[in-house]
């Protein structure tokens, strides 16, 4: 198994989209390279504290190569946006990519190139080792799960796109 952290604005969507593909096998909310020692969502939604609300994704690389887990993580963010998606702004909303194993970087930045690519505008995704990551609390995980009716910037469609995108043919 490997582990990847990425940031895709209000990690509710962000989670129940990523969980949705074949081949991730854990997610958990919480918040990524920030500045101060086990911050409370109360505290993130400040935008003081350096952090970015972000999905630690578990994922089989030998179902999900990291290449495929990248591409499907650009199509559910603006990849252009600074500190938003959809309604959502500030900090901590902003899109990043972080990676444990050095080796990871490569494909992540070949992949990141590609969709550069596509774009006028500069990307405003961080591309970065982790160097911190807090869970948030339990209310927080799986939100929309336990509220299907619950606010999310990301539309529905994406979430049956995220289950039929690594499906095997």
């Amino acid at each position: 198994m490997k582990t990847i952290f990425l940031a895709a604005g209000c990690f509710w969507g962000a989670q129940h989209y990523l969980k949705q593909i074949r081949g991730v096998v854990e997610t958990e909310t919480g918040f990524a390279n920030g500045d101060t020692e086990n911050p409370t969502y109360k505290e993130v939604y400040t935008d003081k504290t350096g952090y970015a609300e972000a999905v630690r994704v578990v994922f089989d690389p030998d179902v999900l190569p990291l290449r495929k887990l990248i591409d499907l993580y650009f199509d559910c963010i603006e990849p252009t946006s600074i500190n938003q998606q959809g309604e959502d702004r500030g900090t901590r909303y902003r899109t990043g990519i972080y990676y444990i194993d050095p080796a990871d970087y490569s494909i992540i930045k070949e992949v990141y190139d590609e969709v550069q690519r596509n774009y006028i505008n500069d990307l405003a995704v961080e591309l970065e080792p982790i160097k911190n990551f807090f869970p948030a609390d339990e209310s927080h995980q799986d939100y929309l799960d336990k509220h299907p009716d619950g606010y999310c910037h990301l539309p529905q469609a994406l979430f049956e796109f995220a289950r039929k995108a690594n499906s095997e043919r």
